[in-house]
């Protein structure tokens, strides 16, 4: 008999029932935000249900609060449907005795921010949330995936999910990264590599030993990348950098129940004769700052490098989408990226809000002042991160280069709440998708890590941080 990898290893530990080429399973931790949750509950209410394990359970506002204001309460909103919205998810949660952190809440912010830094998941764990960036939480060795309106109702009620197995797909990231390269342009450059449908029906471990050097925060940054290469979820094996973060969470296990759960965590890997479906190798010194200039995460290109043309595509599905991605994005092939001038900068979102990813964008912008033309904000991702970030000055950097330092919440990486582009403006984000109007109607998005993202609000152009 072979050897497990570690998706095998948890979904075998979760399993309740099989039938019919689906698997129920165990749901570990359920996470709520108030834009994909008032239907589900309502769902309860007509068929007479109540929320089966409301302890395994937490609400967060994030999606639609406003970054400015956020001390006046529910009167910082001025969209009703908004308004609605975080109504519902407080008045939901206290019916069915749900823990809720509201707009404001000193513990609150981005989902998929807090639930890590407070040391609601453990490796081992099944987590789902209403977001398809719930892929965040494997960094910690947990399987987390994003679900629909429907299946919330069906956790809500039974603390259980339908699943069908996927396929384990690895991938190996060798050496060490070099000196200023962070996770998202790993994540990009693996994203340039295998597409956006790359890993598509599998679930991806990243293993390797450029992998092993990242940071929790790095590894959350790659995990929550890992949908837009097709996956259902990402993955990365707990190890001590896992311990000891958990170690200072608030609420992850202290002392001997810490100690004991280590000795669990310490059989979620994959055995040395797993079979993977796929496996890909990276060469992790090779990897280069990346900024996408198309409308998928995978249409992106070393800062150095220039615009592509439709016949650096050789099959014709790839050059229809490179004509389209072109002409949305209004760019002529050949451009070089760093020629390419920028109107909003927006450092945030669930995929670089944490302390390291501020620490990188204001170790930049204290290099500089804002252009002219441009505007920047910064976004923490929660409230936790936004108290650190003030107490190491952060935000004095960020204000004193003519960075706008803002409230906790998704902001503009969704377009859902007041941060939004106008129509035809151009945004260096630090967030996780650029497809068509994301970020506001007709607005044009560049991904790019936070480093880039603040050479870029002081040059006025694309910029590449290792010259500042």
């Amino acid at each position: 008999m072979s050897g497990r990898t570690l998706y095998d290893k948890i979904w075998d530990s979760r399993i309740v029932a099989e039938d019919a080429g689906e698997t129920l399973l165990y749901v570990d931790l359920h996470l709520l935000h108030e834009v994909t949750s008032p239907q589900a509950f309502e769902g309860l209410r007509l068929a007479g249900r109540s929320v089966r394990r409301p302890e395994r359970t937490l609400a967060l506002a994030d999606h639609n609060v406003p970054t400015e204001g956020q001390s006046a309460g529910l009167d910082a909103l001025f969209d009703p449907l908004a308004r609605a919205q975080l109504e519902a998810l407080r008045d939901n949660s206290a019916r069915s005795g749900i823990e809720h952190y509201a707009m404001g809440d000193p513990r609150g912010g981005i989902v998929h921010v807090v639930a890590p830094e407070r040391g609601r998941k453990m490796p081992g764990m099944v987590i789902v949330c209403g977001d398809s960036h719930s892929s965040t939480h494997g960094a910690f060795g947990a399987l987390a995936f994003g679900i629909g309106t429907s299946e919330i109702e069906h956790v809500l009620a039974t603390q259980t999910i339908r699943q069908s197995r996927a396929r384990n797909m690895r991938i190996r990231v060798d050496g060490v990264l070099p000196h200023g390269i962070g996770a998202k342009d790993l994540a990009l450059h693996i994203l340039a590599r295998i597409g956006v449908d790359g890993a598509l029906d599998h679930v991806v471990e990243f293993s390797g030993r450029a992998v092993a050097a990242l940071s929790m925060e790095g590894r959350m940054t790659l995990c929550n990348m890992s949908v837009e290469m097709g996956a259902r979820a990402g993955l990365v094996a707990p190890d001590r950098v896992t311990i000891d973060y958990l170690a200072n969470c608030p609420d992850a296990p202290k002392g001997g129940t810490l100690h004991a759960k280590m000795r669990s965590w310490s059989e979620l890997h994959s055995d040395w004769d797993a079979g993977f479906d796929r496996e890909v190798v990276i060469d992790g010194a090779r990897v280069k700052p990346m900024v996408s200039w198309g409308t998928t995460p995978a249409q992106c290109v070393p800062i150095g490098e220039s615009i592509p043309g439709i016949e650096d595509f050789a099959d014709g599905a790839g050059r229809l989408q490179a004509e389209r991605a072109l002409r949305y994005m209004n760019l002529v092939p050949g451009t070089p990226m760093t020629n390419i001038p920028i109107d909003q900068v927006f450092i945030g979102s669930c995929t670089n809000s944490r302390i390291e990813d501020l620490r990188a964008a204001a170790d930049i912008a204290r290099r500089g002042v804002v252009a002219d033309n441009v505007r920047a904000i910064v976004v923490p991702g929660s409230a936790a991160v936004r108290r650190q970030a003030e107490a190491e000055g952060l935000d004095v950097i960020f204000r004193s280069a003519g960075f706008e330092w803002r409230d906790p919440g998704c902001s503009m990486c969704v377009g859902m709440n007041a941060d939004k582009l106008g129509g035809g403006e151009r945004c260096a984000s630090t967030s996780n998708r650029n497809f068509e109007h994301r970020q506001g109607r007709d607005g044009r998005t560049h991904l790019m890590g936070p480093a880039m993202a603040a050479a870029t609000a002081i040059a006025g152009t694309i910029a590449d941080p290792r010259l500042l």
